[in-house]
């Protein structure tokens, strides 16, 4: 019997049937998530939980244009007409905050807007959409440039782009959000705490509150935040510990 290789440090879903490492069966997430989903889930585990691999299974499964022989022998795979009615059906925004951090605010600010700068990135085909007019094409040109000059344009930046791929896509979006905390955390380390849960709050009330082109989202981090910071206005999402 070959042996597998050990999948230390792999964070990329499709990595493990294509490079041959060990897999740790956990598709069945996917099934659970889909049953007992809220409109945004939070879900807090310590470092080292396999968060950023779980985000990156459920970015594979849930987005258009995926592989599904990934998930063949999978446990997800016996669930058929679930993944008929969910496999490869939806647009997906996937960020980690991970590496949003900086002495000052100023530089935290610029990772971010670069982080989703890059996100944007992933979706410039639009520019070329039938679906888009020119002010749309124009909003989404500011995200890749990085046009994050005025605070609101930040703000607005992933709910711009929810808006843009549910017009293109003519269904709603899914939004993933990795390690939402570190920002926080590293705020507080450096001195800028109050400003960056005022950045973080004003984003996640733009993209995830009463917005109709969001299908649902996942949010991952170590830290439970009390409602009343950052969640201020957000009350209709799930916290799984």
């Amino acid at each position: 019997m070959e042996m597998k290789k050990l999948p230390i440090g792999i964070e990329f879903f499709e990595n493990f049937k294509r490079d041959n490492y060990y897999y740790i069966d956990k598709t069945a997430f996917i099934r659970d998530l889909i049953n007992t989903r809220g409109s945004v889930n939070l879900f807090t585990r310590p470092r080292r939980f396999g968060k950023s691999l779980n985000m990156d299974m459920l970015k594979t499964f849930f987005e258009i244009g995926t592989d599904p022989s990934l998930f063949e022998g999978l446990e997800i795979s016996k669930e058929n007409e679930l993944c008929v009615q969910y496999m490869g059906m939806y647009p997906v925004i996937s960020i980690s905050l991970k590496d949003v951090e900086g002495i000052e605010f100023e530089t935290a600010y610029d990772m971010l807007g670069g982080i989703i700068s890059e996100e944007a990135r992933r979706f410039e085909f639009l520019m070329e959409s039938d679906r888009l007019t020119q002010t749309d094409k124009k909003k989404l040109n500011a995200l890749i440039e990085e046009d994050f000059e005025k605070a609101a344009n930040l703000h607005r930046s992933l709910r711009i782009l929810t808006e843009l791929l549910c017009k293109h896509y003519g269904t709603p979006v899914i939004v993933l959000i990795d390690e939402y905390d570190v920002p926080l955390d590293k705020a507080y380390q450096d001195g800028f705490y109050v400003e960056m849960v005022r950045l973080i709050r004003a984003l996640f009330s733009q993209v995830f509150k009463t917005n109709p082109n969001l299908y649902f989202a996942v949010i991952t981090g170590c830290l439970r935040i009390a409602k009343e910071s950052i969640f201020t206005g957000l009350n209709n999402f799930k916290v799984r510990t």
